[in-house]
Parts: C-alpha cells; sequence; structure tokens
C-alpha cells in the first residue's frame, strides 16, 4: 500500500510527539530549577517518565490521535486533544504520587503540563504541515467518477499526504488521446507520480505506455489502493470479479495461524467478558421487567460465515421483534423501550452475543451481522455485497467505527453500499493489528456514549 498517505505521516507525528515530550521534561527542569538541568538530574526523571511518555502514547493511539483524519488540529479534533490532554495530566498524577520516584509532583507535573501542551500543540498546528507540506511530490491523476474526484479533492485540500495532483485526466476519450495528455502533462508538469484508476478498461489499455515511463523514473500507483490508504475502505466503482480475483489469496488465503488465534482470544476474552458480564443481568431484568413486563432477551436470526444462518441473543430493547421486516405493519408498528435507549446507547444489550461468539457463530471483530430479509434486498441491489460473508461477522468492525450513518430499522441501500466499502476493506486487510485498532477505537467510542 502506498505510504504517502499513511504510514510515514503517522510515524514523523509519533516520533514528534516523543522528542516533545522528552524535550518539555527539560524545559520543565531548566524553569524549575532556574538553569539548565545536569545530565546527571536529567537521567534522574528519565526512568519514570519514560514509562509515563509510553503510556500518553499509548492513550494518543487509543483516543484516535494518530488517525491520519485527526493528524492536524483542526475543528472538532481541538477538543479531542484537549481531553486527551486533561486525561494524561490525571494519569501522571496517579503515577507520580503512586511511583517510587524522588521528585515533587505537585510543582514539576503542573510545569511539565503546561509546558508539553503548549508544545504539542504548536507541532501539531504549525510544524507538523510544514514538514508534511515539504515532502509533497507533483502527480497526475488518470481516472474518472465520484470517487476519483474525492481522491483528487482530499489529497489537493490537505497538507498531510506525500503528493500533490498537479494534474487530471478522464480517460472518457480514446487511448491514443490519453496517452497523448498524460504524455503532455508528466513533461509540463514535472510529474514524477501517475495515480492511474487501473480498473478503467482505457486506462488498462494505455498500459503498455505507462510501463514505459517507468523507465523515466516515474512511478504509477493504482489509483484504489492510494483511495483505500487514504480513506481508509474499499472504492466499489474499481470493484468487480477482477478484484476479488486478485485479492482472493489476502481474503481466502491459509491464515491458519491467524484463524486459530483469533478464534482463541475470542474463546479466552468472551469467556471472561461473559462472566463478567453476568453482573449486569438482574439490573437490566429489573429495568426491562419495570418498564414493560416483558422478556428479557430477543432471538435474532442473522446472516454469518459463508452465508449460513446463525441465531444470536441480544437483550430486547424494542417494544417486540420484527426479524428485519422494516417495512411490514409490525415493523412499523414497533418503538425502541426507554431502557433500549440506554442499554443501546451503552450496547449493553449486545452483551449475551459474548456467549455468541464463545460458541462460535460471531468473533470479536468482523463485518456487522446483516438479518437475512434484508440480506436478500441488498444482494439484489447491491453488487457482490455477499462477498462480506467471507469472514465471519462480529460485535465490532471496521465500518462500525468509520462509517457514521449506519442504516436503522429501514432498507437504505446507498449507506449500505458504504458500509459494504469498509466491510471489504476489513476482509482485505484483516490482521491482529487492524483488529487492536478496532477494539481501541470501540473503547473509545463506548467512552464518549457513556460520558454524555
Amino acid at each position: 500500500m502506498p505510504t504517502f498517505a499513511n504510514s510515514r505521516g503517522v510515524l514523523v507525528l509519533a516520533i514528534g510527539d516523543v522528542i516533545t515530550y522528552v524535550f518539555s521534561l527539560i524545559l520543565t527542569l531548566s524553569v524549575r530549577y532556574g538553569a539548565i538541568p545536569h545530565r546527571t538530574l536529567v537521567a534522574q526523571h528519565i526512568p519514570a517518565f519514560s514509562v509515563l511518555i509510553a503510556i500518553f502514547i499509548l492513550v494518543n493511539l487509543s483516543a484516535g490521535l494518530y488517525d491520519k483524519r485527526l493528524a492536524l488540529l483542526r475543528n472538532g479534533s481541538r477538543s479531542l486533544f484537549l481531553t486527551v490532554q486533561i486525561v494524561n495530566v490525571a494519569i501522571g498524577v496517579i503515577f507520580f504520587y503512586f511511583a517510587p520516584v524522588s521528585i515533587a509532583p505537585k510543582a514539576n507535573l503542573i510545569i511539565y503540563f503546561a509546558i508539553s501542551t503548549t508544545l504539542l500543540y504548536v507541532w501539531r498546528v504549525a510544524m507538523f504541515p510544514v514538514i508534511s507540506q515539504a515532502r509533497k511530490q507533483p502527480a497526475i491523476l488518470v481516472g474518472g467518477g465520484d470517487e476519483i474526484n474525492d481522491l483528487f479533492e482530499e489529497v489537493n485540500g490537505s497538507v498531510r499526504y506525500g503528493l500533490i495532483f498537479v494534474g487530471k485526466i478522464r480517460p472518457d476519450i480514446s487511448v491514443d488521446e490519453t496517452v497523448r495528455q498524460v504524455a503532455a502533462k508528466v513533461k509540463e508538469r514535472n510529474a514524477a507520480i501517475i495515480v492511474a484508476d487501473l480498473s478503467d478498461p482505457k486506462v488498462e489499455s494505455s498500459i503498455p505506455f505507462l510501463y514505459s515511463l517507468i523507465f523515466s523514473g516515474v512511478q504509477i500507483i493504482d489509483a484504489g489502493r492510494l483511495y483505500e490508504s487514504i480513506f481508509d475502505r474499499v472504492p466499489l466503482s474499481m470493484v468487480g470479479e477482477r478484484w476479488l480475483v486478485e485479492n482472493s489469496n489476502t481474503v481466502l488465503g491459509n491464515r491458519v495461524i491467524y484463524d486459530a488465534l483469533k478464534r482463541t482470544i475470542d474463546v479466552v476474552i468472551g469467556g471472561i467478558a461473559g462472566l463478567v458480564s453476568l453482573l449486569f443481568y438482574p439490573f437490566v431484568y429489573l429495568a426491562i421487567k419495570l418498564e414493560d413486563k416483558g422478556p428479557l432477551f430477543t432471538y435474532q436470526e442473522r446472516v454469518g460465515k459463508n452465508g449460513q444462518l446463525v441465531k444470536i441473543v441480544k437483550f430486547r430493547s424494542m417494544s417486540g421483534e420484527d426479524h428485519g421486516k422494516y417495512d411490514s405493519k409490525e415493523g412499523t408498528r414497533l418503538r425502541v423501550t426507554r431502557v433500549g435507549s440506554f442499554i443501546r446507547k451503552t450496547r449493553i444489550d449486545e452483551l449475551p452475543q459474548l456467549w455468541n461468539v464463545v460458541r462460535g457463530d460471531l468473533s470479536l471483530i468482523g463485518p456487522r451481522s446483516e438479518f437475512p430479509s434484508l440480506t436478500a434486498i441488498y444482494e439484489e441491489e447491491i453488487p457482490y455485497y455477499n462477498a462480506r460473508h467471507l469472514v465471519k461477522p462480529g460485535l465490532s468492525g471496521w465500518a462500525q467505527i468509520y462509517h457514521q450513518a449506519h442504516p436503522h430499522h429501514a432498507v437504505d441501500t446507498a449507506e449500505t453500499s458504504n458500509k459494504l466499502s469498509y466491510d471489504l476493506y476489513y476482509i482485505k486487510n484483516r490482521s491482529f493489528g487492524l483488529d487492536l485498532k478496532i477494539v481501541l477505537r470501540t473503547v473509545q467510542i463506548l467512552l464518549k456514549r457513556v460520558g454524555r
């Protein structure tokens, strides 16, 4: 996957944060003692602060401050930055009051966090964008359609990517004309990179010419792969039989170790969490019975791996059960109860599904399971929708944390298509690292919901 959009910027940002934290410590000691600190004094503080800085980086990561969408402190991300700093202050105070280190936490910590917060803000707002802008390379974008336009606007509208489009060519002309325009743009703008939609037949016909450019030092990047690395989703307009065949090894390849360890984690974590969740059962039971005296659980059929039906169990949050038939009279009469609204917001309603995880119907991480009735509709209206059933569905997934407009209690082909683009991204790129990112992001979302 191209590094222009992702790993380099994140690495630079993280290294900059670490340097800022360390430099803040040196400035803190200078302010506290009125002189540049001797290396002996710095050495006394480094062990404890090294542990603390590692915790800070982990908190920043969990909060999403290394997400490329939040790397630059703009708009709402500034409030998140300040919230994370408050959390880090609390962690620092607790750490130094209990850690066996001989420093003065009341004095040093106040100074340290004031300095580090200021310097981190300057680093992210002023310095990081300049560094990101300085390493941009000129590129030509070859392709057409909404997703290509989104790619052009996103890359040229932000400083966090390592390239800038200095020209865009639509391949809705003849192959010869496309080749001529690409050659002219490369020469005119001294472009070192061509980003091309290789799924477009006319662009595909230009591949011999694109191949020849490699020997002139021009790098060719697949627009679909770049789109994925920037938007964390698969561009559906570029998905077809060829895409599925090309990625079949990644999707269906022999991943014995990953699958075995993931199943082990599901059983161990799901079992432990399931036992702990039993503490909630009496309170949920009492709340539901006091509101409408209805049943505690609801049992639903969902589509699992390879299209097999599985029966999941949840705490009941609605006045009845429509089994996903939202266009029926029964479905239109149903409503979310007051208790149901709360347990949905906090996701307490899904705690019984931990036993589905232990049993093997679901995984902790994977695409969200869907009702069979809705699946039948979407498979008719959305190309390759059934590809999401190549892996086991999960309690939380990539689409759940990044797709903001989930369809609820209605058929919504447009938003479900968008959701599918995230599901396909997860299926293609699933790994322990991606699963961990989903877990951390899910925890962050749940904490925000509880705090509202």
